[in-house]
């Protein structure tokens, strides 16, 4: 997959016809926004980080790189989820959609960096 073609976006940010395949990586349905104006395409919750990962985490920079090595080691014992990406990927770009205010340490970027 081209890590070109695969974007990141806050779900607070204006959907564009250039985000392509809109794809949610968050495990809760961000709060204050609805389905409509978030024009979600997929929302995979389950590439998102377990409960216990993001509570640990709590989007503490000092923990990014140790968080990005448990992410990582979680999504291996999750299967497919790869090919799911590369299969949206084929259709076109992709936007990972996030809801964390913290633009630099959040799963969606470290997903991205994994594709």
């Amino acid at each position: 997959m081209a890590s070109k073609k695969i974007k990141i976006k806050r779900v607070y940010e204006k959907p564009q016809p250039t985000d392509g395949t809109r794809i949610l990586v968050d495990r809760l349905w961000p709060r204050g926004v609805s389905k409509e104006k978030a024009k979600i395409d997929l929302w995979l919750k389950d590439v998102a980080p377990s409960h216990a990962l993001r509570k640990w985490f709590n989007h503490d920079p000092k923990k990014w790189a140790m968080f990005k090595a448990r992410y990582k080691k979680e999504l291996k014992s999750k299967g497919a989820w790869r090919s799911r990406f590369k299969k949206e990927s084929g259709r076109g770009p992709i936007t990972l959609v996030y809801s964390a205010r913290d633009e630099k340490h959040n799963q969606a970027v470290a997903l991205q960096a994994l594709l």
